[in-house]
């Protein structure tokens, strides 16, 4: 009686396997026929088994279902491209040299396209997290494809998910990443700018369109730099100083000339409150761009940080001279020539009634007209470039009252009514 159990037993399990077979095999026609719906039912079916199949079946059955997933969930379905994933990944783990396992390598790159195309649609709207999850989960499906880390971790920065990004930027420091690569690139005739493209392929395909022209290669510039200072400036926010200054330490021993690292240096002195070597730090990256007016606005900020008005207005006006629509070096010299009035004000307040004192009255007076006289063209600018700014409409309209220009002053009161009425 055992024996015929166990042969009843036996046919069993073949007719299951039978099963699995057949609906595999009607999920693959129907996924080739791009009848995903039918595929997915088959494969449904196939799957309360599965597991008792042999190692072929299963392969197929994964590699099967991972293009019916890639296929139903398109860009958007993210649940669903990470299920496909998972599934291309259980192929390549059962077969090493199959026609499967080929398959499923193909289905990975064509899911990495998905996940970054919807990425990259999710960035652009501004949904960092979402953008930052996929293209991490890009990374993680081959653990190849590091620049789908790096931007996964600035992703996590603009999300402010600190936490992520440090984990990421860690995790390509260790693997020395530093995004230096060949990029395949040529000139959009139209507008004349260069356009990087992501394969050779993909230029040579986007060049027979007669969009492009001038196909060239080049050497990507490194991004360690970038790496390191996002990493110290995250320790910073975090609290964790000593941690920030040891990863500087290393990177500058490491490239002491390099310049994006120099700034990085220059970034976490300015978080320490340590001004003074913030700005022999920023004279090094000055320098090396002597024609960046964020430069010296940067160095004008932090020399009025510790006292040094001269020094910083003298460094806003090199900023200005750079770029004569600076708003903020327009601003910040203004506010700084205005703090002189309030001495000026104080000592008028002072004085007596004497004729001396009358005298004294009018040089100061003349000293303040004189003042103003100096910062309204710095104010006049600031206002063009920053039209909403109700303050400096203000500043400005009590500036033409002391200067008596009458019909400005009309203009400006009226246009701060407007900017503040309701």
């Amino acid at each position: 009686m055992k024996k015929q159990i166990l042969v009843a037993g036996a046919i069993l399990i073949s007719a299951i396997s039978f099963g699995q077979k057949k609906e595999v095999r009607k999920a693959e026609k129907a996924i080739q026929d791009k009848n995903v719906a039918e595929a997915m039912s088959y494969l449904n079916e196939a799957e309360t088994s599965i597991a008792s199949a042999d190692a072929e079946l299963k392969a197929q059955f994964y590699v099967v279902k991972g293009e019916t997933y890639l296929a139903d969930a398109g860009t958007r379905d993210f649940a669903k491209l990470k299920i496909a994933g998972e599934a291309f990944n259980k192929t390549i783990e059962l077969n090493a040299d199959s026609e499967f396992t080929q398959r499923a390598n193909n289905g990975l790159q064509n899911l990495r396209v998905a996940l970054v195309n919807s990425a990259v649609s999710d960035q652009n709207a501004k949904n960092f997290a979402t953008a930052s999850e996929k293209l991490y989960t890009s990374y993680m499906l081959t653990k190849r494809d590091t620049s789908d880390l790096y931007f996964a971790a600035g992703n996590a920065v603009n999300a402010q998910n600190y936490d992520n990004a440090l984990e990421y930027y860690l995790k390509l420091l260790d693997m020395g990443y530093t995004g230096i690569e060949k990029e395949f690139v040529a000139t959009d005739i139209e507008t004349g700018e260069t356009v990087t493209f992501a394969t050779e392929q993909d230029r040579s395909t986007s060049m027979l369109s007669g969009q492009y022209t001038n196909p060239d290669e080049r050497m990507a510039a490194s991004v360690r730099g970038d790496i390191l200072r996002n990493v110290t400036l995250i320790y910073t926010s975090k609290g964790e100083d000593q941690k920030a200054l040891a990863v500087m330490k290393d990177a500058r021993a490491e490239n002491p000339d390099d310049i994006t690292l120099i700034r990085a240096e220059a970034d976490l002195a300015y978080k320490m409150e340590d001004m003074d070597r913030y700005r022999q730090l920023m004279e090094e990256v000055v320098a090396s761009d002597p024609n960046n007016p964020e430069l010296y606005y940067n160095l004008g900020v932090s020399s009025a940080a510790v006292g040094e008005e001269d020094k910083a207005l003298e460094y806003y006006n090199k900023a200005i001279e750079l770029n004569p629509d600076y708003a903020l070096a327009l601003i910040n010299v203004a506010a700084m020539k205005l703090k002189q009035e309030a001495k000026i004000v104080e000592e008028m307040n002072n004085l007596g009634t004497s004729a001396a004192d009358n005298k004294k009255y009018d040089q100061l007076k003349e000293k303040r007209k004189q003042l103003y006289s100096e910062v309204l063209p710095y104010l006049e600018k600031a206002v063009q470039l920053r039209k909403d700014n109700v303050e400096l409409v203000r500043t400005l309209m009590n500036i033409y009252s002391q200067l008596g220009q009458d019909a400005k002053f009309k203009e400006m009161k009226a246009k701060l009514a407007q900017m503040t009425e309701g």
